[in-house]
C-alpha cells in the first residue's frame, strides 16, 4: 500500500523533471458557487497533463536490465505522452498503444517525444489488451497508467502541493479514470488531514469507478463505451487493481457529470481565464456547474488534469456556446 512517505519520496525524485504547477483562484467559480474555488493547473505541466508525475516516478525506478528491454503502455493519450517523454529523457525505447480515435494533439505529442506509436482498437480497453499482448511477445516492460504503487505515489504529489498552497482547503475535486490520480491525492491528503473531503468525478459515458464503488467490487467496462470529449477518463479498471482498494478506503465520494456540462466547463475555463483545458481535465468544474450550492462557504480545490485538446474540437465547443 502507498504511504505518505512514498509520496514524499516521489516528490523529491521527480522534482527535476516536472513543473510545480500553480493553484489559481477562479473568480467566476467563486461567484457562481459562493465559495473559495481554486484550480490546480496541471494543464501547465511539462506534457500539459499530470501523468508525467507518476510516470517519471516509475521510470526512475527501473533497473538497467528493464531499461534495455524497453517499455510499452496503453493510453488514452496523456499517459502515453508521459511515458514517451520519460523514456526519451532517460534514454531508452518506448512503444505506445492508443485507440484509433485518440485526439491528434496527443498522438502527435507521443511521436514528438520519439516513441513508437501504434493506433489500435476503438476503445482504451482494446488498446490495453493489445499492449499487454505485445509486452509478452516483445519482452518489453508494461507500464500501467494507474495500477502501480509508484505511479500512484507520483500522482499523490499533487495533493502535497495543494496542501502547501491552501492548508485550509475543505474539499479537493479530482477527475477519475482508472483511479491512479485520486488514489495518490487522497492518501496524501487524508494522511495529513482526514477532515478534508476528496471527491472524484467521472463522465456518465464511462462511470466504471462510480459503479464499482457502488457495487463494492470492480465491474467490467461497458462493451460499447459511449463517445465523450473526456476520453482520457474512459476505459475499465483491471481486476485486483490497487486503485480500487485505495478509493474504497480514502475517497469520500465519486460523482457523475453530463456530457453537456463537460463541454460547458471547457468553454467557461477558456472564456473566463483563457485556459486551454481538455474534456477530462474539466470534469471537476463540470461537477461544480451541476452542484452550484454544494460547497457554499467552503474552500475547494479542483484539479485541472490536462490541456491536450485538439484545436478543431475547442473551436467547435466555443462556437456552440457563443
Amino acid at each position: 500500500m502507498v504511504t505518505l512517505r512514498d509520496i514524499e519520496l516521489a516528490q523529491n525524485n521527480i522534482a527535476p523533471y516536472v513543473n510545480l504547477t500553480p493553484l489559481n483562484r477562479s473568480s467566476f467559480l467563486c461567484q457562481l458557487c459562493n465559495a473559495e474555488v481554486m484550480l490546480k493547473m496541471e494543464n501547465e505541466q511539462v506534457t500539459h497533463a499530470f501523468k508525467v508525475r507518476g510516470v517519471m516516478n516509475k521510470l526512475l525506478s527501473l533497473s538497467a536490465q528493464e531499461k534495455a528491454r524497453g517499455v510499452i503502455t496503453a493510453s488514452a493519450g496523456n499517459h502515453g505522452q508521459a511515458v514517451a517523454f520519460g523514456a526519451q529523457k532517460l534514454g531508452f525505447s518506448a512503444k505506445i498503444v492508443v485507440p484509433t480515435r485518440t485526439p491528434l494533439i496527443k498522438t502527435e505529442g507521443i511521436k514528438r517525444f520519439g516513441a513508437d506509436l501504434l493506433l489500435f482498437g476503438d476503445t482504451y480497453s482494446e488498446a490495453e489488451h493489445k499492449a499487454k499482448e505485445l509486452a509478452a511477445k516483445e519482452g518489453r516492460l508494461y507500464i500501467s497508467p494507474y495500477n502501480d504503487e509508484l505511479i500512484v505515489a507520483g500522482h499523490g504529489t499533487i495533493g502535497l502541493e495543494i496542501l502547501k498552497d491552501a492548508p485550509n482547503v475543505d474539499a479537493i475535486v479530482v477527475p477519475v479514470g482508472g483511479g491512479g490520480l485520486i488514489a495518490g491525492i487522497s492518501i496524501a491528503v487524508k494522511s495529513k488531514n482526514p477532515r478534508i473531503k476528496v471527491i472524484g468525478v467521472q463522465s456518465q459515458a464511462s462511470p466504471v469507478m462510480f459503479e464499482s464503488l457502488k457495487a463494492g467490487r470492480i465491474v467490467p467496462a461497458h462493451r460499447h463505451e459511449r463517445y465523450t470529449i473526456a476520453e482520457g477518463l474512459s476505459g475499465g479498471i483491471e481486476k485486483n487493481s490497487i486503485t480500487f482498494i485505495m478509493a474504497q478506503q480514502y475517497v469520500d465520494e465519486v460523482m457523475l457529470v453530463r456530457e453537456e456540462s463537460i463541454r460547458q466547463a471547457v468553454y467557461l475555463l477558456w472564456k473566463n481565464g483563457g485556459q486551454i483545458v481538455e474534456g477530462s481535465g474539466a470534469v471537476g468544474v463540470a461537477m461544480l456547474l451541476e452542484n452550484k450550492e454544494a460547497f457554499a462557504g467552503q474552500t475547494v480545490a479542483v484539479v485541472i488534469t490536462g490541456g491536450n485538446i485538439d484545436d478543431a474540437l475547442l473551436k467547435s465547443l466555443i462556437a456552440a456556446e457563443e
